[in-house]
């Protein structure tokens, strides 16, 4: 950072531009209607539309909030993300942990309201949260990474107190972001050393066998 400034972090600054970018759109004469159609989710679309539109929906600020907030929240967490787990896992957790939120969204939605975990119809016609799910995964994943305990529970607490004080899609999405964000990093600490080890005992089991046979040679 300090040689390259905002040069260190692309991933930060383009998603940065493109939360910008869309919140301009949005509120310029048509620009909702094509918002809309290219990066917003509901529980009412079919699963390839969502499917194909979540990768966009990251980046759609919602319209009741100050996009000035999201912009400030996705420059810093994706930065310091992207710094701290790289970019190609900060692009796979907040890509799975949005879509794990959007999918937790359309199973309540088909269980009715008469069910646990259940949502009556009109949430399927509510807007999926955008940056925010993707955000609060990140901070989970890297306060993980960097062992800062007490700063990726402030967060869960945070969120799971917001859950409980405004129950809605919003709030429940963002508890599914941080279960999956959690079940993410705690697969990388419990996997992610498993492959290198056994590609380092490959490779020298194939030096030990080449040097026992050019020793019989």
């Amino acid at each position: 950072m300090a040689r390259r400034k905002f040069a260190s972090v692309p991933l930060a600054v383009g998603a940065t531009f493109l939360i910008l970018l869309f919140s301009i759109v949005q509120h310029l004469p048509g620009g909702e209607r094509f918002v809309n159609q290219v990066g917003v989710v509901r529980a009412v679309l079919p699963l390839d539309v969502s499917l194909l539109r979540t990768p966009l929906s990251l980046y759609v600020p919602a319209l009741d909030l100050p996009v000035w907030g999201a912009l400030a929240q996705v420059l810093l967490v994706f930065g310091i993300a992207e710094i701290v787990l790289g970019r190609k896992v900060t692009l796979l957790v907040a890509y799975a942990c949005t879509l794990a939120g959007t999918l937790f969204a359309r199973v309540g939605v088909e269980l009715g309201p008469d069910r646990l975990l259940g949502f009556p119809a009109y949430v399927g016609h509510i807007r999926d949260t955008g940056p925010s799910a993707a955000v609060v995964a990140l901070a989970v994943c890297i306060a993980w990474k960097t062992r800062a305990w007490f700063t990726g529970g402030a967060v869960i607490a945070a969120m799971v107190a917001e859950a409980v004080e405004l129950p809605n899609l919003a709030g429940l999405e963002h508890v599914v972001a941080l279960a999956t964000a959690v079940l993410i990093a705690a697969t990388g600490e419990v996997f992610g050393s498993y492959w290198p080890r056994v590609l380092a005992g490959v490779r020298a089991a194939r030096l030990v066998t080449t040097e026992a046979r050019q020793r019989t040679a």
